[in-house]
């Protein structure tokens, strides 16, 4: 497996015919996919979602895909293809359309929906051309084809590009499930089709590629959905995701089944389940959702309600109920159904949350106790199925942590894919594929872009790093009056510290120390006032790590008496 991380330098010229495959997001982590095709100086976006942050993100809201390396081409973009409708593939798209409104955007129709309804937000007007399973258009140099796949959103899409000689192949976040809920199977028909024709290059999910065998089927999760509701003594709240319409239409079959009301909670849930059951796509049964406000007209052990939360987000309606900030108080006897998987980096609020529900005395089911989540994604097994159907000339593992692409580079290999044909590369890293050869050529910026507040790309590692220190750290601030002419210390110095279990006192002796250090400075011909607060901030520093052992936000002003 040829695989590049290093310093790579700035890909040259591409070659004529040939289509290089830029990744902007999706490669080493499980969120951001964006994906740019470049072929005769034209451009073909596949996919712009966001990362949500991890706890070293303090103050971030979301994270995107770095569109520095095609701002100025933004001209030469025929294209936004959408493979389906979850976040991670369609989140960023207003911040790409905030720079060019008029890019186009395809999609299938729940997908391009969801999408819309994004854009409204962002008050954009997009241009878009639904398409459907098996249907080809021409967006100027590439000619693209549509797929259906299954996956854990209903309407999703492979895509496959055709240049003039070269075939490319990307799955989108897929699995085989043989009897999916919606009856819409991957079509592993049109894979051999295509891997008849020939595929160049194949672009493959990688997130279950370590899990060996084949992923469970969706509905093999409903008997455990099942028997929640046969055993619920009062109310059930069930967290999953804003767009799993399938495990929502399961819990509204499941409550039609045992005679319970459904309210459903959380602006984008609601929003995307009235999408859904507008478009046909969420069968809700007569008589069973009913407003939240009028839950409370039926008895507890008719209740259900279905929010957001499952991932730990501090501001979701799950997590304020664990923490008893929320209009749903929590109690004995009331079961709360986790319906999803664990994003990795977001175990622990997931637990907290889970903790926390349960000292107020509910009853949690979850992925760890109960089959109530299978994944969206194809395990090994499926992923050998692929290869073996479309035998493709090179891969290129993409949706993953580099430990998912490497497994997925392996199962490629023992397909008789040849090693110097698996590439595994990292955002950035620029692929071309010229004759049926695909190599890695050099890489682009590509680093996090965030979202904080309404700052786009302002916030910065170091501010981060700075945010970081003052959550686990503290700071100290310290004022210093000098009198410049005689290099005295007229007024203070005045010590103020936050995020500290010491008491302020523990600064006494400190100060001298700092009236010491500035006077000497001051004599020795300092009397530049922030050379000054370096020597402020040397004096306070090497004494709190020494005897507090700490290394907090030091913030030292000298004030010119």
């Amino acid at each position: 497996m040829s695989n590049q991380h290093l310093e790579l330098p700035q890909p040259g010229p591409l070659a004529p015919g040939g289509v290089r495959v830029t990744p902007l997001g999706g490669l080493g982590e499980v969120g951001r996919n964006m994906t740019v095709l470049e072929h005769r100086g034209r451009l073909l976006v596949i996919d712009c979602g966001v990362l949500f942050p991890e706890d070293h993100h303090p103050g971030v809201d979301l994270i995107l895909p770095d569109f520095s390396s095609i701002e100025d081409r933004l001209d030469d973009v025929e294209a936004i293809v959408l493979t389906h409708g979850h976040e991670d593939h369609i989140g960023a798209v207003p911040y790409l359309l905030r720079l060019k409104p008029d890019i186009p955007l395809l999609g299938s129709t729940l997908t391009l929906a969801l999408v819309e309804a994004k854009l409204k937000e962002h008050r954009i007007k997009p241009y878009t051309l639904g398409v459907t399973e098996g249907q080809r258009e021409q967006l100027g140099v590439f000619d693209l084809e549509f797929i259906a796949v299954n996956h854990s959103i209903p309407d999703a899409l492979a895509v496959a590009v055709r240049t003039e000689d070269q075939l490319i192949l990307h799955t989108g976040d897929f699995k085989m499930d043989q009897l999916p809920l919606d009856r819409r199977i991957t079509d592993l028909r049109a894979f051999a089709r295509l891997g008849e024709e020939g595929v160049d290059l194949f672009l493959v999910d990688s997130t279950n590629a370590e899990v060996p065998g084949f992923t469970v089927h969706e509905k093999d999760i409903y008997p455990a959905i099942e028997r929640v509701f046969a055993k619920a003594q009062r109310r059930i709240i069930v967290a999953c995701f804003s767009s799993h319409v399938h495990r929502v239409q399961q819990v509204l079959d499941a409550a039609a089944e045992y005679g319970r009301k459904v309210a459903i909670v959380g602006r984008s849930m609601v929003r995307n389940m009235g999408i859904a059951e507008d478009l046909g796509y969420l069968h809700v049964p007569p008589g069973v959702v009913v407003d939240f406000k009028k839950l409370d007209d039926y008895p507890e052990e008719r209740q259900v309600l279905i929010c957001t939360g499952s991932q730990g987000e501090p501001m979701a309606a799950l997590s304020r109920m664990a923490n008893r900030d929320h209009k749903i108080e929590i109690g004995e006897g009331d079961t709360v159904l986790l319906a999803s998987s664990l994003i990795p980096g977001n175990e622990n609020a997931v637990y907290r949350v889970i903790n926390g529900l349960m000292r107020l005395g509910a009853d949690v089911v979850h992925k760890g106790n109960a089959r109530v989540h299978v994944s969206g994604h194809a395990s090994a097994g499926e992923l050998l199925y692929c290869y073996n159907i479309i035998r493709p000339r090179n891969v290129m593992p993409v949706h993953g942590e580099w430990r998912h692409l490497v497994a997925n580079g392996r199962l490629a290999e023992q397909t008789g894919v040849p090693r110097s044909n698996v590439l595994l590369a990292e955002d950035g890293v620029c692929i071309d594929l010229v004759d049926g050869r695909a190599e890695i050529s050099g890489a682009v910026d590509c680093g996090y872009v965030y979202v904080d507040g309404s700052s786009v790309g302002g916030t910065t590692e170091a501010l981060l790093k700075d945010r970081r220190i003052l959550r686990d750290e503290g700071f100290v601030t310290v004022v210093v009056g000098v009198d410049v002419s005689t290099g005295r210390v007229t007024t203070g110095p005045e010590i103020l510290a936050r995020g500290f279990a010491e008491d302020l006192d523990v600064f006494g002796t400190i100060a001298p120390q700092i009236t010491k250090a500035v006077e000497e400075a001051a004599g020795k011909g300092v009397t530049d006032t922030h050379q000054l607060q370096q020597v402020v901030r040397r004096t306070v520093g090497s004494y709190v790590g020494g005897k507090l052992r700490r290394r907090p936000m030091i913030i030292p002003v000298v004030i010119e008496a």
